[in-house]
C-alpha cells in the first residue's frame, strides 16, 4: 500500500468519515482556506489512481468513496513508524509515548487495561 501525501490522507480522512462523496461536499468539509474545486478534483483522481479511491457516476456527477478501510491504512502507517523509527519494537513506540508525549496517569492505566484485555 502506498503511502498518502499530506493533502491526500486530509482528503481520506473526509471520505472515511462521509463514506460517500461528491467533491463539492469533500470541499464543505475542509478547513479554510478551502482549496479549489479543480484542486480537490485533482487529488481525488490521484488517489483513484493509487486505488485508495473509486467513483459512481450519478447523472453527470461522481460520487466517491473509499477502497482502503481506515483502519487497515493506520495499521499500515503504524506499522512502518515502528520499522522505521523503532527498530521494529512496539514497546519502543509505548516507551517513547509514555515518555516524550508525557501520558497523563489516566491514559497510562487505559493503555494497561488495553493491554490486559489483549492477552485474554
Amino acid at each position: 500500500m502506498q503511502k498518502l501525501a499530506r493533502r491526500e490522507a486530509q482528503l481520506m480522512q473526509v471520505l472515511w468519515r462521509l463514506e460517500r462523496a461528491f467533491v463539492k461536499e469533500i470541499i464543505e468539509e475542509l478547513p479554510e482556506p478551502k482549496p479549489h474545486y479543480n484542486t480537490v478534483s485533482t487529488i481525488v483522481k490521484i488517489l483513484e489512481e493509487k486505488g485508495f479511491v473509486a467513483h459512481e457516476k450519478l447523472g453527470n456527477a461522481y460520487r466517491f468513496y473509499p477502497l482502503i478501510a481506515e483502519e487497515a491504512y493506520q495499521e499500515k502507517a503504524v506499522d512502518d513508524v515502528v520499522q522505521r523509527f523503532f527498530d521494529n519494537s512496539p514497546m519502543k513506540l509505548v516507551n517513547y509515548f509514555a515518555r516524550e508525549q508525557k501520558l497523563d496517569a489516566g491514559e497510562l492505566e487505559r493503555l494497561v487495561k488495553l493491554i490486559k484485555d489483549q492477552q485474554g
